[in-house]
């Protein structure tokens, strides 16, 4: 398993800001002349900034134009906001999505929130960085199903607003892959939740958590061990497990595996954030489990065993209330999300 140390040379990172309710700092984040103060909570020293994209408010207005535009799959019905839904949590609230033609997709819509911490993407880690995800949807034929990436970029040509607003991101009006997907990365690292309850407990204000929210937090800290995995400021430590899901069936989905061929990879998937999990149900990378409690019921029995299961998972033997109490703390971390907002209208 890798911990991947989210760091990069082009970035600069400054403390600064106290929290509107004076409790507790919020940190900002420096790429160039851009600059962003996060959510309280979240750390500017763990972000990722590929050197080759630097962010600037002009980059992230067009990237959220790119989002949320729809006009970029084959029938013109799928945008990346369709699977990464902000009312969702910018997750889908399906197990699987739909893309063209009502496909089924295999896996559950992870969320967009706090990528800005994460360099590899996707369930199995196959995309280096936000730039590289940023292609893979547009001509998955379940997703939406462009013929190729030439055809992405025709599309976008062939609506003169953008034009204008790739020669102000870019310096000149060119439009080509890599920047539609530098564009679109910039604006999902604005995609950002912090200032949670927690967040603010942590920071001194002991009346923001309930009893049982701080309850819920010793049982994930100590007996249940969640921290072990879903760990730090933005609780994972982005490795890959196996925990059992979906190992029971006559062909599972082997994760990792499929990018490393490693034996010991099979069945192993990215560790998620927790940040706002209450609002991106279903759960699992297969979206198996309906509920937090049905996701809690799951690791208590230890996940289910098959030969590359991780060690970290154990039966945790959990009473009924400190089931309640760990789903409680979950919902503590539910925090404000920045830039979250569709665009009025897009360019024509």
């Amino acid at each position: 398993m890798r911990l991947i140390l989210l760091t990069t040379l082009a970035v600069a990172f400054s403390a600064s800001s106290y929290a509107a309710d004076g409790a507790g700092k919020r940190e900002t984040i420096k790429s160039g002349s851009w600059s962003m103060t996060l959510p309280l909570g979240l750390q500017a020293d763990a972000a990722y900034i590929p050197d080759e994209n630097p962010m600037s408010d002009a980059k992230i207005e067009l990237g959220k134009f790119l989002y949320f535009d729809n006009r970029f799959s084959k029938d013109s019905t799928i945008s990346c906001a369709t699977c990464h839904n902000p009312f969702h949590g910018f997750a889908d609230p399906a197990r699987t999505s739909l893309g063209v033609g009502r496909l089924l997709g295999g896996r559950n819509s992870p969320t967009v929130i706090n990528r800005l911490f994460s360099a590899d993407q996707f369930w199995d880690g196959r995309a280096a960085d936000l730039e590289l995800q940023a292609h893979g949807p547009l001509t998955n034929p379940v997703e939406m199903a462009m013929g190729s990436h030439d055809e992405v970029v025709e599309r976008v040509r062939n609506i003169s607003g953008y034009a204008p607003l790739f020669a102000k991101a870019f310096g000149d009006p060119k439009i080509d892959m890599t920047r539609i997907a530098q564009a679109i990365a910039a604006y999902e690292r604005t995609v950002v939740s912090g200032n949670s309850a927690y967040d603010r407990y942590q920071a001194g204000d002991k009346s923001a958590m309930s009893p049982a929210e701080v309850r819920g937090m010793e049982l994930f800290n100590g007996k249940a061990n969640c921290v072990k995995c879903h760990a730090s400021f933005n609780f994972t430590d982005e490795n890959y497990r196996n925990i059992g899901v979906g190992m029971d069936k006559p062909k599972p989905d082997l994760g990792r595996y499929e990018v490393t061929k490693k034996e010991e990879d099979k069945g192993a998937f990215k560790t998620p954030t927790l940040r706002n999990i209450v609002e991106t149900a279903p759960y699992m990378h297969d979206g198996s489990e309906a509920t937090l409690m049905a996701v809690v019921e799951f690791y208590d029995k230890g996940g289910i065993k098959n030969p590359t299961l991780s060690s970290d998972m154990k039966v945790l033997n959990l009473t009924s209330s400190e089931k309640q109490d760990l789903v409680e703390f979950m919902r503590a971390l539910t925090g404000d999300v920045m830039n979250a907002d569709p665009p009025a209208e897009l360019p024509k």
